[in-house]
């Protein structure tokens, strides 16, 4: 499941990195957002997610959030 299919409140890890675009493959490894990694979905919106990567704060859209998968 993507994270736009997650539950809020939660944690999961990472399984896996789904893109093509070298650009926001490399964005997202510099969140610390690879397989592995656990990350938190604080909250949801219909278009966005609130998450904590290694006790950072992100929010990102459903284009990023579409592309990690737990």
């Amino acid at each position: 499941m993507t994270l736009l299919e997650a539950e809020p409140e939660k944690t999961y890890t990472i399984k896996e990195i789904q893109t093509d675009d070298e650009d926001m493959n490399a964005f997202l490894f510099r969140l610390g957002c690879y397989s592995g990694e656990p990350i938190t979905v604080i909250s949801k919106k219909k278009d966005s997610c609130v998450v904590v990567i290694k006790d950072a704060r992100y929010n990102l859209d459903s284009l990023l959030s579409g592309a990690i998968i737990v």
